[in-house]
């Protein structure tokens, strides 16, 4: 079978949606290597980020000097003549999308859509975005032959928000990255410790400094908790500068670290190295940074709404994003109490094995036969 990618983000985003496609890409070409995937990217990257194999894994570029001029007119449209020529059997748009015109060359395509946070919380979007963003989800929702949404979450809201039948949209859970599956030494550990001034003991939280994320409820939450440190990883934006003065208004310069420019491997040693992951967004498309903290083996306290109970798992501790005195309290209580602790990981690790790459694999391909059977 020769499947297709629309492939942007695999090519050009070190995080999120760029994650999803490698992930993805590499499952599917590691458990079922005699179909041949081809990766369409609008134009070179500078980085890196993945490597087509070239023997059943391609990348393929706009081949013309006009549509390398204007690729993102061969990403929404001309790549289907490409397409059609690498005889692709069906389409699989990663991130929300799939180009104009599949249908009539009889190419099934099936798109993946993560979420609809620019429909709930469109105040963190511009307005010409999220006219855009909508659209292109519109589109690829009723002219794909199915959905995959990551959560029953985004499956709700992609019914109820771009109306489409329930039966036509499939969940599959995302994986995460080997590193955070493997086991490190102390020795390692200790190199990572003191490569970025780690504290022997802290609470962990990973992603994106935004406003949605909602980690100054945490850096909050700690300023009663004598000897916490908290350590954040992440991309920082405007809201960072408010977690910032905050920290330094209350004098918690030391109780709060950030670590930037970490490698997948050294955010994995990271999460081995933390006492607990903590989570309080108030909403995403799943968070896969839950996950990466489960195969861990770190407790894990996140929000008690959405699609957070899916990731977590039954053995997750759960907190309101806004209860400041509730998520101290839950932090308190891990910190304090071993058995729990051992008794979340031990769980935890187990509940995470249903988000390994075989049973996902497996979904995957089930999805793709049954749309080309149907």
């Amino acid at each position: 079978m020769n499947i297709g990618y629309e492939a942007k983000r695999v090519f050009h985003n070190q995080t999120g949606l760029g994650n999803y496609g490698r992930d993805l890409v590499r499952m599917l070409s590691e458990h079922y290597p005699e179909n041949k995937y081809y990766l369409y990217n609008p134009k070179s990257a500078r980085q890196r980020l993945f490597e087509p194999n070239g023997t059943h894994v391609f990348e393929r570029l706009p081949q013309s000097r006009f549509n390398r001029t204007f690729y993102n007119l061969w990403r929404q449209r001309n790549m289907v003549g490409d397409v059609k020529k690498d005889g692709i059997e069906l389409f699989h748009g990663l991130s929300g999308e799939i180009p104009v015109g599949l249908g009539r060359h009889r190419i099934k395509s099936i798109v993946t859509i993560h979420d609809l946070i620019f429909v709930r919380y469109p105040q963190l979007f511009s307005y010409i975005d999220c006219n855009i963003y909508f659209r292109k989800f519109r589109y690829a929702a009723h002219r794909a032959d199915r959905i995959i949404a990551i959560s029953e979450q985004t499956k709700r809201d992609i019914v109820e928000f771009l109306n489409v039948d329930e039966t036509k949209v499939e969940v599959i859970y995302q994986g995460c990255h080997p590193a955070f599956k493997q086991r490190y030494d102390e020795y390692e550990k200790e190199q990572i410790r003191k490569k970025y001034s780690l504290p022997t003991s802290f609470i962990l939280n990973v992603g994106t400094i935004e406003e949605r994320k909602n980690v100054l409820s945490v850096v909050k939450a700690i300023k009663h908790l004598s000897d916490t440190c908290l350590v954040i990883v992440g991309k920082e934006t405007e809201y960072a500068k408010e977690v910032r003065t905050y920290i330094r208004h209350n004098g918690l310069q030391k109780n709060v670290l950030f670590a930037k420019g970490l490698s997948i491997r050294e955010l994995a040693i990271v999460y081995q190295l933390a006492k607990l992951f903590i989570y309080p967004s108030r909403f995403e498309g799943f968070g896969i940074p839950i996950i990466e903290a489960l195969h861990s083996g770190v407790p894990v306290i996140t929000t008690n709404t959405g699609c957070f109970p899916e990731a977590g798992g039954p053995h997750s501790t759960y907190v309101s994003p806004d209860d400041v005195a509730g998520i101290g309290q839950a932090i308190e209580d891990l910190l304090t109490d071993t058995q729990l602790r051992t008794e979340m990981v031990d769980k935890g690790f187990e509940y995470a094995q249903r988000f390994n790459d075989a049973p996902i694999a497996r979904q995957l391909m089930a999805c793709y036969g049954n749309v080309l059977r149907g």
